[in-house]
């Protein structure tokens, strides 16, 4: 048998070439108009759909909606192929067990190396995510080029509270710093696979300079900083922090980690980085040269007006080795927003995650996404925590919700304004209920997972 290894499969400099990197990225997509942009994505964009058509589950997918190969011709032709979902694949899988037929090996003869992690099963039974040596190197190049436009450089001293395990999303930042930062990384993961009074001690006994994961845990490290005699901003220095803010803001996560520069950037494990921040607070920049991203109404499906919220659907432009992804509906809610550039680039902007399709609630005819209760409430009350979920039950055939908030003050005359807030913000009554601090965590799991439970049934 012929024996290739992960690097007998890598053209840097090609991989370079179509989506640069540190200095090479400015000096390609600083000042180029749309056009240009557009020229680049076509011939991304034809290399993957030739990829994509070897693949028994589009052949499938497509051929059901009558789609033939010659009937997208480019990205214009994109509406005409169907969306599919995390749903879909895990049809592929349990009619083609165990990774479906979602990807593009052989069934006989030499194969790529393969790369296998699974999603985290946040919204149901674990995902397979395959990746080739090419798709999976860029995905990292594509983060590796954003946390060096957020400041970080290979002098600093990273925190990373992702997961492991069979997850993606620790072993993807791990390479990403690795491989195109070359900053040492601390893998400390979630607070099960290192108890967070530990993390705050390695990191002020390593000089953490800079933390990198999802908002929720960071901002509660800070808490525990605390509690452990450690002074987040004086005996722990951060400068940077860079992941999912979530349920947070900008500004919390600030005030939680005195002089720290907060970033936010958005991708999902199929995809990688879709996303991010190179200002904080200024918006998400899309790479586009890797990334075609859709918003189209959570109902009917039909490309959203400009700055309406819908579903992010999104067509990797460089995942033509293993696992083509072409009009992947991620069911995250986002709009896309007028925010310019320092940079100059050709690249439309994003408001980031704000919920998920699968997870919003209708009551009394609005749409609510639980994730951004939280923010909400936290950024108008000072005693709110940021610590909350969502709790759904059915009365008298009608759906209502109540929303559990960890406060330092329960005083029920609080209790009321906060629902009044939510009633005028969100057009609907809302009970809240107020629990002290350390409440909610066995509901949400901030301790144990990398994305806390927001939302969850009365039993």
């Amino acid at each position: 048998m012929t024996y290739s290894s992960y690097f007998d499969h890598l053209d840097i400099p090609a991989i370079r070439s179509d989506h640069p990197i540190g200095p090479d990225f400015l000096a390609t997509f600083s000042g180029m108009s749309r056009d240009a942009l557009r020229s680049r994505q076509e011939a991304l964009f034809a290399k993957v759909m030739t990829a994509a058509w070897k693949v028994p589950f589009y052949r499938r997918h497509w051929g059901a909606a009558g789609v033939e190969p010659g009937d997208v011709k480019g990205l214009d032709d994109l509406p005409k192929l169907p969306a599919y979902d995390k749903s879909d694949l895990m049809g592929s899988v349990e009619a083609y067990p165990p990774i479906g037929d979602f990807h593009g090996l052989p069934d006989n003869g030499p194969r790529i190396p393969l790369i296998f992690q699974t999603t985290s099963g946040t919204t149901g039974k674990p995902q397979p995510l395959l990746f080739g040596p090419r798709s999976r190197e860029i995905q990292s190049l594509l983060l590796g080029r954003l946390y060096l436009l957020q400041g970080l450089t290979n002098r600093d001293v990273l925190h990373s509270v992702y997961g492991h395990g069979m997850v993606n999303g620790g072993h993807y930042v791990r390479e990403a710093v690795n491989h195109w930062i070359g900053a040492p990384l601390l893998s400390a993961g979630t607070g099960i696979e290192t108890r967070s009074a530990n993390q705050v001690k390695l990191m002020r006994d390593f000089g953490v300079t800079a933390i990198i994961g999802f908002g929720d845990y960071i901002k509660r490290l800070a808490k525990v900083a605390a509690s452990e005699g450690l002074m987040p901003g004086e005996d722990i220095p951060i400068r940077v922090i860079s992941g999912h803010l979530g349920a947070e803001t900008a500004a919390t996560m600030a005030e939680a980690w005195p002089g720290a520069e907060v970033f936010d950037w958005y991708g999902v494990g199929d995809t990688g980085i879709i996303a991010g921040e190179i200002t904080s607070g200024g918006g998400m920049v899309t790479w586009e040269d890797a990334q075609f991203l859709e918003i189209l109404d959570v109902d009917t499906h039909a490309p959203v007006a400009d700055g309406e919220i819908g579903d992010m659907v999104c067509t990797c432009l460089y995942k033509d080795d293993v696992f083509p992804i072409i009009r992947f509906n991620t069911h995250d809610v986002s709009q896309e927003v007028a925010a310019s550039n320092s940079l100059d680039l050709p690249f439309r902007s994003i408001a980031g995650f704000m919920g998920r399709s699968d997870n919003m609630v209708k009551l009394r005819g609005i749409n609510i996404y639980p994730q951004g209760i939280g923010t909400l409430l936290a950024g108008e009350y000072s005693v709110a925590t940021g610590e909350f979920y969502c709790e759904v039950r059915r009365e008298c055939g009608r759906e209502e919700m109540i929303v559990v908030v960890e406060a330092t003050d329960q005083d029920e005359a609080l209790c009321g304004k906060m629902e009044a807030t939510l009633r005028t913000r969100l057009g609907v009554a809302i009970e809240v209920r107020l629990v002290s601090p350390g409440s909610t965590a066995k509901v949400t799991g901030i301790e144990t997972r990398q994305k806390p439970i927001r939302l969850v049934s009365a039993q």
